[in-house]
């Protein structure tokens, strides 16, 4: 069966994005309960979940986990501005920055630099040895603008879905 990808808010009814919502926020929630809320037969429930996932919708499940309560006190905002761009040196950078647990989120920007990350680390020190341990290593990154997070006000990955 091939994905559907790019799958629009208004190819999805009422019923789909009632089971989006709800498993934003319970991403746990059985099926028994999903179909009560939604009014519909765990059968029908059931079929629609499955759809959603293999149309890639639905991404997958994970726990939301308390970087804090883990010992990852420092949060910052990774900018990186690179000297080149070919394709063999654009692999290698996105290669170590996919295999560094380190970095939560790697986008390609516009603007003044060509990449943002956010990235976690135990403390100080250990935010130190990964920018002279991973990114100061990388090919072609010529500038290294670090934010750290004071003080996170909203952190969530819930869509709004309307």
């Amino acid at each position: 069966m091939k994905k559907r990808v790019n799958m629009s808010v208004k190819t999805l009814d009422e019923k789909d994005i009632g089971v989006l919502r709800l498993l934003q926020e319970d991403g746990r929630m059985a099926n028994a309960k999903l179909a009560e809320q939604l009014a519909m037969s765990e059968a029908s429930c059931w079929r629609r979940l499955k759809r959603l996932l293999d149309d890639g919708v639905i991404k997958g499940f994970q726990a939301l986990l308390n970087r804090k309560a883990l010992g990852f006190g420092v949060l910052s905002f990774v900018q990186l501005s690179c000297s080149r761009h070919s394709e063999k040196t654009t692999k290698i950078f996105e290669n170590i920055i996919k295999a560094s647990p380190n970095v939560l989120s790697c986008h390609n920007t516009t603007g003044d630099d060509d990449f943002l990350l956010q990235v976690v680390a135990k403390d100080m020190d250990d935010y130190s040895d990964f920018i002279e341990g991973v990114i100061r290593k990388i090919p072609g990154v010529v500038n290294i603008r670090s934010n750290i997070s004071l003080r996170e006000i909203k952190a969530s990955s819930r869509l709004p879905l309307g």
